[in-house]
């Protein structure tokens, strides 16, 4: 399957020539596979450098022009580092831009925790104006960045390092709507990102075990779907979120708050507690906080009082 990174240029390419509108600024990252865009559309592609509040000034004022800005580089500078002008330059004044992050999570696991990014969702969703997207394959990227690029709004789109590998159609993907991707009535799983094949693996697993999974995809978290979670978690009472977030403000939250009226429900999550120190692959450092097929397994076996 394509990469993210990828089909983000390959889709700047196709709307970029119909949008004049459309003024690309990156943070000396993705070069190479954003000169077709910057040759075709002469004039609308900058490369700001590493000066990430200085991108989001230029944005804004961009922006006040009638332009609609995409701004391009790694998730923890232009979110945690450039947050304040973020902050006041879009959320204060009421301005509109379309933020791409590569890098969240730990998808930059080799370069240590300085690249690591786990709070950038729940930031963006502190802005009322905020929109949160987080495809996990390129379709996804395709389809919703052409539904909303133009709302005047804040859209932040988090495009991890590997697609989850699912193909879905492009009448599923619908901004602001989650997909059940299985049925089941024993447990309600609910997923975002790359770990979505991690959740298809456990729940192949478990249902040789005799556990019936529901697995819930959720490619945008702001405006969150909440009626799909409250259909499904009504029915199993029993509700399992994992996510490559911060486990202090992010999936499992939303959906507690969806289900918040609810009686007899047993809720678990599988996220990032802390600052993961040290330095391996990205399949390690997922390893190390239980984002994995076994890991998933457990969590829900324990949620139903089991073991294997």
């Amino acid at each position: 399957m394509k990469k993210l990174r990828q089909e983000f240029a390959d889709t700047m390419l196709e709307v970029g020539p119909q949008d004049s509108r459309i003024v690309i600024m990156v943070g000396d990252i993705s070069h190479g596979i954003l000169q077709p865009y910057a040759q075709v559309c002469s004039g609308r592609y900058y490369n700001i450098g590493i000066c990430e509040p200085t991108i989001v000034n230029m944005a804004a004022g961009l922006n006040k022009t009638g332009l609609i800005p995409v701004v391009h580089t790694i998730a923890p500078f232009i979110t945690e580092r450039a947050y304040e002008q973020i902050k006041l330059d879009f959320g204060y004044q009421m301005l509109s831009v379309n933020i791409i992050s590569v890098g969240g999570a730990f998808d930059y696991a080799q370069l240590g925790c300085s690249h690591h990014c786990y709070t950038d969702v729940s930031l963006i969703s502190h802005l009322k104006r905020g929109v949160v997207v987080l495809p996990g394959s390129p379709i996804e990227f395709n389809k919703l960045f052409k539904q909303i690029y133009a709302n005047n709004l804040i859209n932040y789109f988090r495009l991890p390092e590997q697609p989850h590998g699912v193909e879905f159609k492009a009448s599923e993907i619908q901004f602001g709507k989650g997909i059940r991707v299985r049925e089941g009535k024993d447990v309600t799983l609910a997923v975002i990102g790359t770990q979505l094949r991690n959740a298809i693996a456990a729940a192949d697993l478990l249902a040789g075990l005799g556990v019936s999974i529901e697995i819930l995809y959720f490619h945008t978290i702001k405006p969150f779907d909440s009626e799909l979670l409250s259909i499904s978690v009504l029915k199993t009472r029993k509700l399992l979120t994992v996510e490559e977030l911060s486990a202090h403000d992010g999936l499992y939250n939303l959906c507690l708050r969806a289900c918040v009226s609810f009686n007899d429900l047993l809720t678990a999550q599988i996220a990032i507690e802390d600052f993961i120190h040290g330095y391996g692959t990205y399949e390690e450092l997922c390893a190390r906080v239980g984002l994995t097929q076994d890991g998933i397994t457990k969590a829900v076996l324990r949620l139903m009082g089991k073991t294997i």
